[in-house]
Order: C-alpha cells, then structure tokens, then sequence
C-alpha cells in the first residue's frame, strides 16, 4: 500500500490497498468524515452504529498518512503527564483525560472481539525509566499524577530491556496491535453497516449556501449534515494552523540476535523520548524502536537522525537487522491537549479533531467517542475539556489571514534556460536543495535517473518556504506541517493545492547533448 513518504513502515511492506464497496460520491450525507486514517475512520463507524448516515473521503487510501506511520503504542500515560494537566487544567480534568484514554483502548478491545478483527491485539503493561537525578524527580510527579487519576502505576525494581536505570515504575491497562490491519477491519465493519469510504477523493473546500454545508471535492460535491476533519490538521487557514507545531518522528524495526524482545511498552525520560514495544508479524517478531523527533523541516539532514536511532539501538539491544525504518509526522498542541470539538470560525457543524501529540491512536479513537456525542446528542463531558474554541482568537487574526491569502502566485508555465539555473548541475543524484536566480526561488531535487524536478518552493497554504526531506524524499513545511512529493503533489494537508511546477524542458534537453 502506498503511504505518504518514500520509506515503509512495517505495517504497510506487505498489506495490499483496501478496496472499497464504491468509488461513487453519493450526494449527501449526515456527516462527511475528511480523512481516512484511525480518527476518521473509528468515528465515521461511530456515528454509522449510533445511526448517522457516514461517508469518509480520503485524498488517497485510507492508512496512507500518519496511521500507517504511526508504532501503534495504547496509551493511557500520555506524553503531556497528569500533573502538568492537573496544574494547567484542574484535577476533575485530569481524572477525565484519564477516563476517556481508558475508553478509547476499551473500544479498541470492544471492536475486536466484536467483529472478529485479526489484528495482534494484545494488552500490555508500560514501564518508564529514569537515567539520572533529573529524571528521577520527574518519574516521581509522574507516578503520583498518575495514581491521583486513578490509573495503577507503581514503582518497579525491573524493566523489560538492556538498558540500566536509576529509577523505574510500571503502569497496567496498555496495549499493542498491527494497526493497519485494525483499520481495514474497522472499515469493513464500517462499510457492512452501511457506511461508505470514497478513496482518491481530494476535499478542496466546504461552502456554505442559504443554510446547507458542501463540501468541494476532486470527484464533485456532496451535502453534508456535519462535516469532521480528521487529517490530523484542518485544511484552509484557521487559528489551530497557528496552535498545533508539525513533528516528525522516527522508527525502526528490529530483528534480534536471540529472543530478548521485550514484552512490555518501555519509555526514558529523555526529550524527545525513546519507546520500545514488540509486535509479531505473519510469524516473525520485531522490536519496535521509536524517538529522535524534531520540529517537520527544521532539520536538514534528516537521514542523520535514522543514524542517531539505529546508534541507540544497537547500544542495548543485540540488532541482527534492521528490517524497516520510517518517519511519521504528529502535530503538538500548545497546552499539550488535544483539540476535538467544533473547529474555531466555522458554522456549528463543522468539526475537527488534531493536536494529539504522540499519542495518536488512543486520541484518534477518544475522537471518535466524543465526537460521536457532540453531534449526536449536541453535548459532552468532554466537550470544554477538549474544546478548540479553549484557543481565544487573538486581536488582528482576520487581517493576518486575509494577507497570507492574498499573497498572489507567480512565474505559473515560465521556462527556464541553463543558463538560469547552473545551480542545478551541481546537484547530485539523489540531491535537492533550495536556490535562488536573479529573485526567483526554485526548489530543485534530482532523482537517481538523473531527471530534474523543479517547483516554486512556496508552500501555497501560507506562502512559507519549504524544505527538503531527505528521508521520504518529501518537501515539508516548516510552519504548519503541509507535505509534498518531489513532483509537487500534496501529500498531507493543511494545503489543498499542488506546489507550482516550472518547466525544464531547455535544461533537460541540454543535459542529454
């Protein structure tokens, strides 16, 4: 199946693309999921069961972002820990976060016998360890935030790998599963309910005419009662572009010498933190390693930090191989909750689930339950906790949005000669890099058949300027998180339209005499 880099993830090497009942966008529907990955998807199954007719549009196939990217961790530890959401948001808050973490791996677990999903579902304890006094004292408000929310966390003698430690605690009631193959069970129990999943289907926009929500796609338009989105980040401008910081983060899987696999969640304390699990696949068991994120493209070499992962591991862990290695991306809120509920500067029934840190699928099925309440039964426990309306709109913010939009695109079918860009011969194959030519900025990446690609590296969300990733052979945003391929197509919202090509032809034909 495809994904949205150039590097597999152990999920997706040998799982074919899910083929869906239709392909036919129908003409409306109580609510029109954006997104096919686990948020959009547990969701759209949600409002189907309690009775909402459901229609998921996904721009590619569904898994292929950040859910097939993800190291499927099921959390209720969360990387924002309860004592901070218990100082920053009261203790009732903290007990609630708790409680609908909780819920969401029970569904998870609900789904699965339910429906019979084959998907290596387990449950499993965490453990989380310390390597010096700093983080010694940190593990302490750790475990007694989390005891006060009533999750079972005690201090522990042992950690499940190699790795010494000053101070360790474990924690029950977590769990582990291959998450592409619970998401092709969720879509076919979704679809067997009734609902359906249009795949190769890009939402542009959603309009509003005497009362009604469309939403504009690439396949034509569709009514919608509600709309959620649930790409991780809205598409368009909205203040959560300026709330929510693009990460990415970096896996492997292992095999090991021997059968030292952990049968555990483990986590250090370092920032950006390192995790650990095992997961067996079609019968062959691999450690699952994870860490070294960074702010999306504000790292230049990002092959460097693969190098940096495979280090660590192979310090501790005996490494016959490293099977797959990957990179995903997860936005951070900045309070370090998520936010679910209507999304801010839109009429009432337009939603939005994003920000959930590393914590991605517990959150993504947590949207769905909360979600499901708000526009089902208009309200929820949840409902201010969560609120991204809790962001205020700050003085100025229309007139920010209306000059980021403004901002007209230029040198649209404009040839260039060899002459201009002599940069480019430079490059090597393989390589890509930023240049600029009498004012005119050129993205440039050269692929290893030696064909050039050329696009305007403005991003066309908010007219920032690009960089490359070298690992996914991507160009990504460093402001909110857009990602195109070297061709300039988009590969993850907020933007909704291709970077601008500039023809080479006069260049290519050049290189060839």
């Amino acid at each position: 199946m495809k994904r949205d880099g150039q590097t597999i993830s152990l999920w997706q090497h040998e799982t074919l693309p899910y083929k869906t009942n239709t392909e036919e966008l129908p003409n409306e529907a109580d609510v029109v999921i954006v997104g096919g990955g686990i948020t959009g998807l547990s969701t759209a199954f949600q409002l189907q069961l309690a009775g909402k007719t459901s229609v998921v549009i996904e721009a590619q196939e569904i898994g292929f972002g950040t859910t097939g990217g993800t190291t499927a961790h099921l959390n209720t530890l969360l990387d924002t820990s309860y004592y901070e959401i218990k100082n920053h948001f009261g203790e009732e808050n903290a007990k609630k976060t708790a409680q609908i973490t909780k819920q969401a791996i029970d569904l998870i677990e609900k789904n699965i016998s339910e429906y019979s999903i084959d998907c290596g579902f387990s449950r499993k304890q965490a453990y989380l360890f310390s390597q010096n006094k700093e983080q010694s004292n940190e593990l302490e408000k750790i475990v007694i935030g989390a005891k006060e929310v009533g999750i079972n966390m005690q201090y522990s003698m042992s950690v499940p790998t190699p790795i010494p430690f000053e101070s360790a605690a474990m924690a029950d009631g977590q769990g582990q599963m291959h998450i592409i193959k619970y998401l092709y069970g969720i879509a076919e129990a979704f679809e067997k309910a009734g609902g359906r999943i249009i795949q190769n289907c890009r939402v542009k926009e959603h309009v509003n005419s005497n009362k009604e929500t469309f939403l504009i796609t690439s396949k034509g338009r569709i009514k919608a009662g509600n709309v959620v989105y649930a790409t991780h980040i809205p598409p368009g401008i909205n203040i959560l572009h300026f709330r929510c910081a693009p990460y990415r983060s970096y896996a492997m899987a292992v095999r090991l010498k021997g059968e030292n696999y952990p049968d555990a969640l483990v986590y250090d304390l370092y920032t950006p933190y390192h995790y650990y699990r095992t997961q067996e696949v079609d019968g062959i068991r691999y450690l699952i390693a994870g860490g070294e994120d960074h702010k999306s493209a504000h790292t230049e070499n990002t092959h460097y930090s693969f190098l940096k992962l495979e280090s660590y591991i192979r310090r501790y862990f005996d490494v016959d191989r490293i099977a797959f290695q990957w990179s995903s991306q997860f936005f951070e809120s900045v309070d370090g909750l998520p936010y679910i509920g209507h999304l801010p500067g839109n009429t009432e029934n337009i939603f939005v689930a994003t920000g959930f840190s590393g914590t991605g699928i517990t959150y993504g099925v947590a949207s769905a339950i909360i979600l499901t309440e708000l526009i089902c039964n208009g309200t929820s426990q949840y409902k201010e906790l969560f609120n991204p309306n809790r962001v205020k709109l700050v003085a100025g913010f229309e007139n920010f949005v209306k000059e980021a939009t403004d901002v007209v695109s230029v040198f649209i079918g404009r040839r260039f000669g060899i002459k201009e860009i002599e940069d480019a011969i430079e490059l090597a194959k393989g390589e890509a890099k930023v240049v600029k030519y009498e004012g005119t900025s050129l993205a440039l990446y050269k692929d290893e058949a030696g064909k050039l690609f050329a696009l305007n590296p403005s991003c066309p969300h908010t007219k920032c300027v690009i960089g490359w990733n070298n690992a996914e052979k991507s160009w990504d945003c460093p402001c909110h998180g857009s990602r195109f391929s070297f061709t300039g197509e988009v590969l993850n919202a907020p933007a909704t339209k291709n970077l601008i090509k500039f023809d080479l032809s006069h260049l290519e034909k050049a290189q060839q005499k």
